[in-house]
């Protein structure tokens, strides 16, 4: 079997083409966010149009929260898609 056909056969699974998106924007994190806030959050999932990004505390969470809206424009941009409706900030439970 051609690899090709093992990776659409994959894509068409819907666990495995769920997480496609996360990866692709993992990959463009900061160029998405700039260096310096892509070192303190990270995209964690996408759900029903709803992006959940990671902060390691509070200030940054609150600096993520303010960019939410440019982070939504330039998430769907490196995703190709209008697929991200919202952007939701969690701050990480470092304990």
């Amino acid at each position: 079997m051609p690899i090709g056909e093992i990776v659409d056969g994959l894509l068409r699974e819907e666990t495995f083409s769920r997480g496609m998106p996360i990866a692709q924007l993992a990959v463009a994190w900061p160029q998405i966010v700039g260096e310096r806030i892509a070192g303190e959050t990270a995209p964690v999932s996408l759900e029903a149009g709803v992006l959940i990004v990671s902060a390691t505390n509070g200030p940054w969470g609150a600096q993520a929260r303010f960019l939410h809206e440019q982070i939504r424009h330039k998430a769907n941009e490196a995703l190709r898609s209008e697929v991200i409706a919202t952007v939701r900030v969690v701050v990480r439970n470092s304990r």
